[in-house]
């Protein structure tokens, strides 16, 4: 095993962290900006009224997602299942 080929196995698994993270992350930031901009335009300053549509919203988002979240997962864990053989090389 080389250290390119550890290397390209760390970039694998760090894009496929951000590529499955992003959907839930981005349904947050953009529930916790309407929230805000609501909470600015009517002045109430209450910090745990958006807690409750930001944990809707990635819930809502995992239940759209998860299919291909799963089997982007399971691709990469089975792509590196499939390379043990070249790691013991």
């Amino acid at each position: 095993m080389t250290e390119s080929y550890v290397a390209d196995i760390f970039s694998n698994a760090i894009y496929h962290i951000l590529i499955t993270a992003a959907p839930m992350l981005l349904a947050a930031l953009i529930v916790g900006l309407v929230i805000s901009i609501f909470q600015a335009t009517t002045q109430i300053q209450e910090q745990t009224l958006s807690f409750v549509p930001k944990v809707l919203a990635i819930f809502l988002v995992l239940m759209i997602a998860g299919p291909w979240l799963l089997r982007t997962l399971m691709d990469f864990t089975l792509n590196l299942f499939n390379d043990i053989p070249n790691i013991i090389k």
